[in-house]
């Protein structure tokens, strides 16, 4: 784990942006980094006391752009525009997204290209290091001009208003949480409101979480294929290495169908079914599991390349450039990010909508080669399984709906001056319910899994799985009549969430693609 984050003028890793926003990780400022803001804010003090008006410098902002606003009235600029902004509804964001906004924020302020003071950033830096969370709204991002509404909430606590919570989660006044961490509020100078808000930030840490879960997820899925094809009687063949780089070179798909034949190997059930040589071929959804999955994992690939473009942009406006200059530019626009997004929560929701049909296979009797009606233990007084499936479908009902772009839509706002939008926030939304639906849908399969193997007794499933398996049974008991069930979904996510399970299965074939 990363103690403390030093935060300079080169780029942030997605490793320490984890650190800070989901383990606590302390951030402080570079002394070059900071010496290198404090040169680059003499030039915006310099054309803060021209007379040539500059764009939120001595301007109003969006579509009052052109009126120029006098140096007794910049503050109050400043603060109104934050407070103005401020303005989100509906539920709070999780604590891990603020910390995330508020680390890439101080990254790119501390950039040089924003033009704010050394004690802006570190400023918010306190407030990471604190624990002190400010209160951010579910809506309120058009994800442009960046997550303006979202970054107006964090910007405000700096000013030692609006609402925050401490450490431990309590909501506390601000003026209270600063006074008690030694913070003294911000009075903000010229430009630096602006610099504080126009960002992409919000759905870039929400991009680089869901990207770790779904690196995780992935592999959860192979291993879930594999107990599946055990539970079902299936065979192994399909995931022979032959049948994929050398014929469809996607690495993903290569990487997918080597990690479920190594989680197959020496299976006991396996070999049964190769002896046995009753059928020629399995259904799609567990013939095709590598093809699906790895097309998830070259989407993940491809959204980690536009998440590490972003981890070393500078996004404001204005932008200061090399030589002083303050200008004008559209680099807040989210439209990169929103599409990666949009495009993984379309990938989710097809990973969970094949383990959903595998899972429906050990289900129904005439499927299931051999296995009782939905896994249950007395057919007819008792209902097994059947309901878990209905709560599988339900996930992935919402996932198809969550799957629709955001990033398709626009809404015209600012008079028109911001007349094409990205809606990257609300893309990064709806993909943290479908991760976290994904991540549900997998434990279900992996509870049905796990007690259809266990049905196939005296035969048993390979070690890695036979692994898995014990560390499910600490948890959840195995087949018998019918409990109360969703305790033992809970727990099984509950290993999910923890790596328990994936982690059970490497210490036997070692680490998965």
């Amino acid at each position: 784990m990363t103690d403390t984050v030093r935060l300079s003028r080169s780029d942030l890793t997605a490793a320490e942006v984890l650190a800070v926003a989901r383990r606590g990780a302390r951030v402080e400022l570079d002394p070059d980094a900071r010496e290198h803001v404090a040169a680059v804010r003499a030039h915006i003090d310099a054309l803060a006391a021209g007379e040539t008006p500059v764009y939120g410098v001595s301007t109003g902002f969006g579509a009052l752009a052109d009126t120029s606003i006098p140096p007794s009235m910049r503050h109050a600029l400043q603060r109104s525009l934050i407070r103005s902004h401020a303005a989100g509804a509906g539920p709070e964001v999780e604590r891990e997204v603020v910390r995330a906004l508020m680390l890439l924020r101080a990254r790119t302020l501390a950039s040089g290209r924003t033009g704010v003071r050394p004690v802006v950033i570190e400023t918010m830096l306190a407030l990471l290091n604190a624990g002190i969370t400010p209160i951010v709204h579910e809506y309120g991002s058009l994800g442009c001009s960046g997550d303006l509404a979202p970054l107006s909430h964090c910007a405000i606590v700096l000013m030692g208003e609006g609402r925050a919570r401490d450490r431990d989660g309590a909501e506390r006044p601000v003026p209270e949480l600063l006074a008690e961490a030694g913070i003294v509020p911000v009075l903000l100078e010229e430009k630096e409101g602006l610099a504080l808000i126009n960002g992409t930030d919000g759905m870039l840490g929400m991009l680089l979480m869901a990207l770790a879960d779904l690196d995780e997820l992935v592999r959860t899925a192979d291993l879930a294929t594999a107990l599946t094809v055990q539970g079902l009687r299936g065979r192994d063949g399909v995931f022979r290495p032959e049948l994929h780089a050398p014929l469809r070179p996607h690495p993903g798909q290569a990487a997918s169908a080597a990690n479920v034949l190594a989680l197959l190997e020496g299976s006991p059930i396996i070999a049964d079914v190769a002896a046995e040589g009753s059928r020629v071929q399995d259904a799609y959804s567990l013939r095709c599991a590598p093809q699906v999955a790895g097309a998830v994992r070259d989407t993940i690939t491809h959204a980690r390349t536009v998440a590490e473009r972003e981890l070393a942009s500078a996004i404001d406006n204005p932008v200061v450039l090399e030589d002083g200059t303050v200008t004008s530019n559209g680099n807040f626009h989210g439209a990169p990010v929103a599409y990666v997004l949009d495009f993984l929560a379309i990938a989710s929701a097809d990973l969970a909508s094949i383990a959903e049909r595998r899972t429906d296979r050990m289900l129904d009797k005439s499927r299931s080669h051999g296995l009782p009606p939905f896994l249950a233990d007395d057919p007819g007084v008792d209902s097994g399984f059947m309901i878990a499936q209905y709560t599988q479908a339900a996930l992935v009902s919402e996932m198809k709906r969550l799957a629709v772009p955001a990033s398709v839509d626009s809404i015209p706002s600012s008079a028109m001056q911001e007349d094409h939008v990205s809606m990257g926030w609300h893309a990064a939304r709806k993909l943290r319910t479908s991760v976290e639906n994904l991540r549900r849908v997998l434990a279900i399969e992996l509870l049905t899994a796990a007690r259809a193997v266990d049905l196939r007794a005296p035969l048993q499933p390979s070690a890695a799985c036979a692994a898995v398996i014990g560390v499910l049974r600490e948890d959840v008991e195995g087949p018998g009549p019918d409990r109360f069930l969703a305790p033992d979904i809970a727990a099984a996510e509950e290993g999910l969430r923890d790596g328990s399970l994936l982690a059970a299965a490497e210490e036997v074939v070692g680490p998965l693609a």
